[in-house]
């Protein structure tokens, strides 16, 4: 099968949609398929071998410079090659684009109006481009974000369109007002140019069912899952000291500052038996100080002599290399709670579910 999927950049970050995207998109190909795994706004950033094409279609560049200026609606498409280049987008993606949904209310907008919008201009050139592309049989979108691409992809090529639903709600739900109610009427009403929807979790298909009003019927689950290639158990090793592991972006919403607590007060009771934290994962620039501040809640604690920060897996033999090196940890501590395959996180659940199955996650030990 001939599969289109279209992936979202994040700015040189680290983004699990985009692990998800890559690593789907790669086992397909492992099983004899044909997929085309194409970026938009900007190159993808994966710690496995990157499957995407090298070509950036809605380039970050071009689209805000589209948004906030007239003038580049109009310029010929051989100077937009200019600021479309992979490497340009690249060296700028951590600086000239911005992930920050409070700030990308305009822009969101703009995608989801499609080619009657004044981002028209990259429509079109992606109704060009994949025109002289292979006709797929299937074309997937990553997010209900760009649901703006669906009409005009459909009436291009006139193959189904698929959506996967997977955590753009903390993206609209952070947006300020009026664009976060705009942004959800806006697909709402653009659902019906979907044939099929993908949602990672039953609580994920529930929820967005619910807040995007997609008929359940219309929502496939598809539960998450990953390679397990190179990371084959091994024999535990006899640590000197008691070490808690942290994995994972380093950002507010992966609660680094409540393990930081926690692991304070836990301190406390163990009196001066040896102990360390350490933590390791992607830092954006914007999260700089909230770094320091997990370090400040460590310093007050009389702890920040303990506390330890790796920096980022520059690739999956370093992340491996990470993963390693936290085998001889007591406990690794992941953004992460005991959830129910059905309704999900357990704190969500307004009464006992006799239908799904609990799943304990959080700290594995």
């Amino acid at each position: 099968m001939r599969i289109l999927s279209i992936t979202a950049g994040a700015a040189g970050m680290y983004c699990g949609s985009c692990f998800r995207d890559n690593a789907l998109a790669a086992e397909l190909l492992a099983r004899g398929q044909e997929v085309t795994l194409v970026p938009v706004y900007t190159p993808t950033r994966t710690d496995e071998p990157n499957v995407s094409r090298r070509r950036v279609l809605f380039g970050g560049i071009s689209v805000y410079l589209q948004q906030y200026w007239s003038l580049f609606r109009r310029t010929p498409r051989l100077l937009d090659r200019l600021w479309d280049s992979p490497w340009l987008i690249g060296t700028f993606a951590n600086r000239a684009v911005s992930t920050d949904a409070r700030l990308l209310g305009d822009l969101t907008i703009s995608m989801l109006e499609g080619d009657r919008g004044v981002l028209r201009k990259e429509f079109e050139k992606l109704v060009d481009w994949i025109r002289e592309e292979p006709l797929p049989a299937v074309i997937n979108l990553p997010n209900s974000l760009l649901i703006g691409m669906a009409q005009p992809l459909r009436t291009a090529v006139g193959r189904p369109i698929c959506c996967t639903l997977q955590g753009e709600e903390l993206f609209l739900n952070s947006l300020i007002e009026p664009y976060r109610d705009r942004a959800i009427a806006m697909i709402r009403q653009q659902v019906r140019h979907v044939d099929c929807f993908i949602a990672v979790s039953e609580y994920c298909a529930a929820f967005m069912s619910d807040l995007l009003e997609i008929p359940p019927d219309r929502i496939a689950v598809v539960p998450l899952g990953i390679g397990m290639a190179g990371y084959e158990p091994r024999p535990a090793t006899t640590a000197t000291d008691f070490c808690v592991g942290y994995f994972a972006r380093i950002a507010p919403e992966k609660g680094l500052h409540v393990l930081a607590d926690a692991y304070a007060r836990l301190r406390r009771r163990m009196g001066k038996a040896p102990a360390r934290l350490v933590a390791a994962g992607y830092i954006a620039p914007a999260q700089a100080s909230y770094l320091r501040d997990v370090a400040v809640i460590l310093r007050k604690a009389g702890f920040e002599d303990e506390f330890t920060y790796r920096g980022a897996a520059a690739s999956s033999k370093s992340s491996r290399r990470q993963v390693e090196d936290y085998s001889s940890s007591q406990t690794i501590r992941r953004p992460s709670q005991t959830v129910c395959t059905r309704c999900g996180p357990i704190r969500r659940c307004e009464r006992p579910c006799r239908t799904g199955r609990l799943r304990a996650s959080g700290p594995i030990t």
